[in-house]
């Protein structure tokens, strides 16, 4: 599967959506899965 592209705009809400959410106590893997991301291999 190809990996998107993703807007500057994107990324930006996205970071935004997770930081709202972490503040509100909930766990990083949850959190990841909401906004729709993944972890990614280091590179």
């Amino acid at each position: 599967m190809p990996k998107k592209k993703h807007k500057p705009e994107e990324i930006v809400t996205k970071l935004r959506q997770a930081d709202v959410l972490i503040s509100q106590g909930q766990d990083i893997a949850d959190v990841i899965r909401q906004i729709g991301v993944s972890v990614g291999a280091p590179t």
